[in-house]
């Protein structure tokens, strides 16, 4: 069992002044939660709270009573997969009602990006464009697509990475919580190994800060991430800090002798 030690931390940037963002990691249980909320007034704020607070709370009821990292026949996914999935659902299902029947909470909505680390595994699943990076062996790579108009443009080849920090699109996502009923988040379940270093972000840090600057960063500032944190946010507050920046680290550690533990460091 690979032990995790996770970091939190989010900034409201310097052109915005509230924060719409909010990020919970519970170690114990190998969660991660990141979501950048939108809408009137303060409802992106009560989007993004109430994706997390649902989230969390459905894995935590069920991840620690439940067999590690079985296989469900019926999509091929783990367990731990269809539970995070249905808990995204639930959490669109709460929001999408509130919007609709709370006038201070109308056209509310929220990115959302969770992981679950188990076993030796991770299992990512995200609505919109906040992203997920692992870092191994000193190489950045992707583990989620931004569901975004200006990423599919990207995809395509009609725009190339750059131009797409600077559009004028760069901003409208393709998908989110509590537009309409019922939502497919994006899966993806990867294998942990030691040493392996996760990033979760909104697009705070990631509409102005280019991947090999994340990349460089990861890699200087690894073996403490708090310090890692502060230097990301730095680099999107560096950029202009346009929007709200959160950032979340989870980074694999050697097992432990006896079971499995995890350590919280910060916020």
């Amino acid at each position: 069992m690979t032990s995790m030690e996770m970091y939190a931390a989010t900034d409201v940037g310097r052109r915005r002044k509230h924060n719409e963002d909010c990020v919970k990691i519970t170690p114990s249980h190998g969660i991660a939660v990141l979501a950048d909320g939108m809408g009137g007034y303060n409802a992106g704020e009560v989007a993004s709270a109430m994706a997390i607070d649902i989230i969390t709370e459905e894995l935590k009821q069920n991840l620690l009573s439940m067999p590690t990292a079985a296989i469900d026949s019926a999509t091929g996914f783990t367990g731990e997969s269809i539970l995070l999935r249905n808990a995204i659902r639930h959490s669109n299902d709460a929001i999408y009602q509130a919007a609709r029947t709370k006038t201070e909470c109308a056209g509310m909505g929220t990115t959302v990006l969770a992981a679950v680390f188990y076993a030796d595994r991770v299992t990512a699943a995200h609505v919109g464009d906040s992203r997920m990076y692992r870092l191994r062996d000193n190489i950045l790579s992707h583990v989620t697509e931004d569901h975004s108009l200006i990423h599919e443009q990207v995809r395509r080849g009609l725009v190339t990475a750059a131009d797409a920090r600077n559009s004028s699109i760069k901003n409208l996502v393709t998908r989110a919580l509590g537009i309409e009923q019922g939502v497919d988040p994006d899966i993806v379940e990867d294998t942990v190994l030691p040493g392996d270093l996760y990033l979760l972000c909104s697009d705070g840090l990631t509409d102005v800060v280019a991947d090999d600057q994340i990349q460089q960063t990861m890699t200087r500032h690894r073996n403490h991430l708090e310090n890692l944190a502060a230097q990301l946010i730095h680099l999107a507050n560096e950029a202009g800090g346009p929007d709200n920046i959160s950032i979340i680290l989870a980074c694999a550690e050697a097992a432990p002798k006896r079971g499995f533990f995890s350590r919280l460091m910060g916020k």
